[in-house]
């Protein structure tokens, strides 16, 4: 029988030690990811629906991106914004979903949230039928343009854009502007 040396103590209470801090470390990633959820799942909930078609393939693709976001935690060393961290990954997931579903169009518009700081929605049918139009001219455009309009609307400056894109702030410039010629050509259509 193999006696218990001060080597197999030390060896014990050092293993222990690290399934304290692995233990620590998952409890603190999953706090910081729920924190993450509740603050940014409305803003998620919207990328994800506009670039799909449908409920249920919008939670397919959300999931898709709390997965990878959760994955991705641990990797994290805070050299951008979370807020950066969290959209690049969302932006990924997304254009993987168009990749994989490239012959299906997307027209239908469930849940993409447009704020109308207007009239409630009784008093002015021509509002709601503008923020439609604008609702399928942005579902329209092309992914990098969608891209850039879409991450402007949550409020991200060229900066992170570029940072969650991986493109020039300058480019960013530029495509933000072809978005807004093109959105603007297409509400003329619609008119």
């Amino acid at each position: 029988m193999k006696s218990f040396t001060a080597t197999d103590a030390l060896n014990d209470v050092t293993a222990n030690k690290i399934l304290e801090r692995e233990t620590l470390d998952r409890t603190r990633q999953k706090e910081q990811f729920e924190r993450i959820v509740t603050e940014h799942g409305p803003a998620l909930s919207r990328l994800a629906a506009s670039y799909t078609n449908t409920h249920s393939d919008r939670d397919d693709l959300l999931q898709e991106t709390a997965f990878a976001i959760w994955q991705a935690l641990p990797k994290f060393r805070g050299q951008c914004s979370e807020r950066t961290f969290i959209f690049r990954i969302a932006h990924n997931r997304a254009i993987a979903y168009l990749s994989r579903h490239r012959s299906e169009r997307v027209e239908a518009l469930e849940d993409f949230d447009v704020h109308d700081p207007g009239p409630g929605p009784d008093s002015n049918y021509s509002q709601r039928q503008r923020v439609d139009n604008l609702r399928k001219a942005v579902r329209a455009l092309p992914p990098p343009y969608r891209q850039v309009i879409l991450l402007t609307l949550e409020g991200l400056g060229y900066r992170d854009i570029a940072a969650v894109l991986g493109i020039s702030e300058g480019n960013v410039g530029a495509r933000l502007t072809r978005a807004r010629q093109l959105l603007q050509d297409a509400m003329e259509k619609r008119k």
